[in-house]
């Protein structure tokens, strides 16, 4: 019986220690990635536009853009095609099947350029520059009457937009407000 209970003792060490053990020397598999790589990756933008990049743009820069690389899917002016539309759609008070769009549903400008930025053009995301995506950001919002013929949207002037549908949210991250 004591036999056993040593035995069992050494098993369990043995688990404990073990695989660290085998850990510390690793599998030798990848290499650790430089800052420089990950930044590329890192394109997360916030409510407060924290993480928007330099670059800007307009509503007329964005309208070639967006008939070139945007409207097969979402339809002249953004009214909706093979994709959802873009631009219109009631007041989500009106009823849960109210189309969602931009303008009634979205909660902030930068979503929108985080989304375009990191997601379109379908099937080639991630191809677009700063200054097209700031300037199809301008654009969609121009569309929905969210700001003027001739207003620059860029870092600073992005994030001071304010969507009709901001308050129908939970706010996840308080401290990344506008």
């Amino acid at each position: 019986m004591f036999t056993h209970n040593v035995q069992s003792a050494a098993f369990v060490i043995a688990l404990a220690v073990g695989p660290g053990a085998a850990f510390a020397q690793g599998p030798n598999l990848g290499k650790p990635i430089a800052p420089a790589d990950l930044a590329a990756w890192d394109i997360s933008v916030m409510p407060d536009g924290s993480g928007l990049p330099p670059g800007s743009g307009t509503p007329a820069q964005g309208a070639p853009i967006f008939a070139q690389k945007c409207a097969p899917c979402h339809g002249a002016n953004g009214k909706g095609g093979i994709n959802a539309a873009l631009v219109g759609g009631q007041p989500l008070t009106t009823g849960i099947d109210t189309t969602k769009t931009v303008a009634n549903f979205w909660p902030y400008p930068t979503t929108l350029f985080d989304f375009t930025r990191r997601a379109m053009p379908y099937p080639k995301p991630r191809t677009l520059t700063n200054e097209e995506v700031y300037a199809l950001t301008a654009y969609i919002l121009r569309l929905n009457n969210l700001i003027g013929e001739n207003d620059v949207m860029n870092a600073a002037t992005l994030p001071k937009v304010r969507m009709p549908n901001r308050d129908g949210f939970i706010v996840r991250f308080p401290e990344k407000m506008p």
